[in-house]
């Protein structure tokens, strides 16, 4: 024990691969100090094993051991002298039916905690309630708070979800886990439940410690097949696995299921056959797992089958389950995502917009649904961007519960291969007021039932955790979980607050490590907005593709409604009533005029209303393309200080997380790079305004590529040509050639940065060699799809685009530099250009 205290005062730890997330229960600095406040004994008002209570129990011995090295010895005195007492206020009374205590009114899931010395009270109205609770007293005695204290906390919201996009098998829609970017499902796999449910129960308990009260565990793009009775009893064994951390499972549904399963001739959901069908499915669940939270349900949209199909409403498909849940007291929550990508088309509809898909589908159903059902509602009208306003919708639906849709796993912000910390994001949209019929409306007053007394809304959040240990790819997006969860419990969190708190949990309390920590992730979503896309114009990614690298172009001329309207003179999204599309009319009254008038709409969502000139001048003083320019200049220049930033803890974190996010964020540092540079030469392109300050396509220090004498290698023209500098790379002139590209530099002798631009794509593992005359300064390979985690592409473009570094070179005038490229497979060893630069220049 004294060994580790030391460890642990040195500011050093064990290696530690991320499975344990902020429920490390590591020891803490001084922590013999803290021997004499702490209890000794352990009361448990449930000892069942498997009830949440006995869970509690078990995390309060593991916990105050590991923080503490102190050993809960199991107590038979019901008052828990000097001992922590855990259960229901309920289970509290029948065992001390003399005591009297006075606490505060609890709600479903709250608890109460009262610490006086070594004597800890922990109460909650349920058993979920008193787990909890338990985890909140841990995670405050984990930060050093062994003060007295006594505290009362209920959820604001009683729908807390996560959910899982997991397919039932790796080849399904994106692989094993829709838009997940931490490795296979940790439920499912080859079409079957897995044998080994470990990690799920691990992920119950870190869901269960920030208040998560259900998982939906199948992807929403449902798959018929998992309502085979072998497979309900498997979804049975992962019910088990939850239920001793107070976790309901919730489930997935296709709506064409009576069809594609049942062998009916119809989904209508007002036919008797598929309601008869969808009834014995439901009383058969419930048979396996009593306590199954309830059904999500996505329909009609982006081409799925729903009540659309036959004509039928939104209101009608989702009173379909609910009615079947009702004597079960299950909940069904009906996704808002309803557009029909197959007829929006911009071209021949000018006021044509996604964005306004969710109001008119729901327009005229606010008093049709049944009081079991929730609307899940995404955040903002598209799907997941940088920057959206909030969704209109929650306005609307002022007589049905809603839920708002949170995206932790970052489909469209960086896949965990860039970091970017949400929690501010979120804070700005929960705070937003929608002013409906001129009085206060914040959004979270609306998901806590509060503004139109609704009962069941609340938060779902998809986490799309996978088997890597890190669970979601990278440990500082794990961040993002954790913030979810607070949030979901109360809104009036602080974002740097949370930070703190799980920065503590997850790393240490060392002063280095907060303050580089949170630099670091409170600048990230700012600077991934700057570099990607500002002004409202939405995330630039890749539509069509994997949404993630830069593909400016990509946003016009699609089907799916993510458009920019950007040409030689103009460019963003009218939306106006006057002359738009008419999305500002949807909000209420107060904020609809704030959107219709260009001056009073804010310059962050400028271009989602407004289509302007490129001349258009902001409120700042610049022109749109001018803070294009400077914006993607500035994100990218934040990036670029990550990496040093976090070099500065070397030793402070234990090698294996150090190493493995050092390793990310010089590859965002890299990345951003491409993003500011494909961004803004494609803006130069269209407007042909050039940047005031003369950078955008005037790089000093690089060699392109295709200008160095080549052997074994050609010249390539990149689509999107943006997507390289000067729109060129090389490959190797075959499969199975060697390339060598070199050239002979003119800089003046000293050291150098010697930064390579590639690109690393899918389809083989390429291996790189960089040469000064004939010493070589490093060499690399292209596995990064075995790295990072984020949507492979097969193609030479910004998805793949990527950029190594040599530090502190020592160049000599007239040396000759030279690339060796080895392809592999079908990748052609590509390269875009070569940086030569002076040490701490950025290109």
């Amino acid at each position: 024990m004294k060994g580790l205290l030391l460890l642990a005062v040195a500011g050093l730890a064990a290696a530690e691969d991320g499975l344990n997330a902020w429920l490390r229960y590591a020891p803490i600095q001084n922590a013999q100090a803290f021997q004499a406040r702490l209890p000794t004994g352990l009361v448990a008002l449930n000892t069942t094993s498997g009830s949440p209570v006995s869970t509690a129990a078990r995390e309060l011995t593991q916990g105050l051991g590991g923080i503490f090295g102190v050993r809960l010895a199991a107590s038979a005195e019901p008052r828990g002298r000097n001992a922590v007492t855990v259960g229901t206020v309920a289970q509290f009374t029948d065992a001390n039916p003399t005591v009297r205590i006075h606490i505060p009114e609890l709600k479903e899931d709250g608890f109460h905690i009262n610490v006086e010395g070594g004597s800890v009270r922990i109460l909650g109205q349920n058993e979920r309630g008193a787990l909890y609770g338990a985890f909140h007293y841990l995670s405050l005695v984990a930060q050093g708070n062994v003060s007295d204290f006594s505290l009362t906390s209920n959820p604001q919201a009683p729908v807390r979800w996560v959910n899982q996009w997991d397919n039932t098998q790796d080849g399904g829609t994106h692989g094993s886990v829709e838009r997940g970017y931490g490795g296979k499902s940790v439920f499912f796999w080859e079409g079957r439940i897995r044998e080994d449910l470990t990690r799920a129960g691990q992920y119950a308990r870190l869901l269960a410690s920030i208040g998560i009260n259900a998982v939906v565990v199948n992807n929403v793009n449902a798959n018929a097949t998992l309502l085979h009775p072998e497979l309900m009893d498997s979804l049975a064994r992962i019910a088990n696995v939850f239920r001793p951390y107070g976790i309901q499972l919730g489930f997935s549904l296709n709506f064409a299921a009576p069809q594609l399963y049942g062998g009916l001739s119809t989904f209508d959901p007002l036919d008797k056959s598929v309601i008869n069908f969808w009834q014995n499915v439901t009383d058969n669940l419930y048979a396996r797992i009593p306590d199954m939270a309830g059904y999500l349900v996505k329909a009609s949209s982006e081409g799925q089958p729903g009540p659309l199909t036959y004509n039928r409403t939104l209101a009608d498909g989702a009173n379909l389950f609910a009615r079947t849940l009702q004597k079960y007291n299950g909940i069904c929550v009906f996704r808002a995502f309803v557009y029909d990508h197959r007829n929006l088309n911009q071209t021949v509809d000018w006021k044509a917009d996604r964005a306004n898909a969710a109001v008119q589908f729901f327009n005229g159903l606010d008093n049709k649904f049944e009081p079991n059902v929730v609307v899940q509602i995404k955040y903002g009208p598209i799907d997941f961007q940088v920057r959206e306003p909030v969704s209109p919708l929650f306005s609307h639906l002022r007589k049905t519960s809603t839920a708002v849709e949170l995206q932790i796993t970052q489909e469209y912000l960086g896949q965990q291969a860039h970091v970017v910390y949400l929690a501010p994001m979120w804070k700005e949209l929960l705070d937003f007021d929608l002013r409906v019929d001129s009085k206060p409306s914040r959004l979270s007053d609306i998901l806590n039932g509060s503004r139109f007394n609704t009962s069941i809304s609340g938060y779902a959040g998809v986490v799309n955790v996978g088997m890597n240990t890190t669970w979601l790819g990278s440990h500082l997006a794990m961040s993002n979980l954790y913030a979810y969860g607070k949030f979901a419990w109360s809104a009036a969190s602080d974002p740097k607050d949370i930070l703190t708190e799980w920065i503590k949990l997850t790393f240490s309390d060392d002063a280095d490590v907060l303050r580089v920590i949170t630099e670091i992730s409170m600048q990230s979503w700012p600077a991934y907005e700057n570099y990607s896309g500002n002004l409202g114009i939405q995330t630039l990614a890749d539509i069509l593709l994997g949404h993630y690298g830069p593909n400016p172009g990509s946003q016009d001329g699609n089907p799916w409604g993510q458009w920019t309207r950007a040409d030689a003179d103009t460019i963003g999204m009218d939306r106006t009533v006057k002359n738009g599309t008419g999305n500002a009319g949807q909000y209420p009254s107060e904020i609809a005029s704030m959107y219709e008038n260009i001056e009073t709409t804010p310059d962050n969502l400028l271009l989602w209303f407004h289509h302007v000139p490129y001349t258009q001048k902001l409120k700042s003083g610049k022109t749109v393309i001018q803070h294009f320019y400077d914006a993607h200049y500035n994100g990218s220049a934040v990036a670029q200080t990550f990496p040093k930033l976090w070099e500065s803890l070397k030793g402070k974190i234990d090698k294996e997380r150090y190493e493995h996010v050092l390793y990310r964020l010089v590859y965002q540092a890299g990345h951003s790079l491409v993003w500011r540079d494909s961004v803004n030469n494609f803006y130069l392109n269209k407007s042909s305004i050039p940047d005031e300050k003369g950078r955008v396509g005037n790089y000093k220090y690089r060699i392109e590529a295709e200008s160095m004498d080549l052997k074994g290698y050609r010249v390539y023209n990149v689509h999107p040509f943006e997507a390289a500098s000067g729109a060129k790379a090389i490959v190797t002139t075959s499969n199975s050639t060697q390339g060598t590209a070199s050239t002979v530099l003119g800089v003046e002798t000293g050291k150098y940065d010697l930064s390579v631009n590639y690109y690393d794509q899918v389809i083989g593992n390429s291996t790189w060699e960089l040469f000064l005359d004939e010493t070589m300064v490093g060499k690399w390979k292209g596995d990064q799809e075995y790295i990072l985690g984020k949507a492979g592409s097969p193609y030479i473009d910004g998805q793949t685009a990527t950029r190594i570094t040599f530090k502190g070179v020592q160049v000599t005038k007239g040396s000759t530099l030279k690339i060796v490229g080895t392809p592999d497979g079908l990748e052609p060893a590509p390269v875009d250009y070569v940086s030569v630069l002076p040490e701490g220049v950025i290109d």
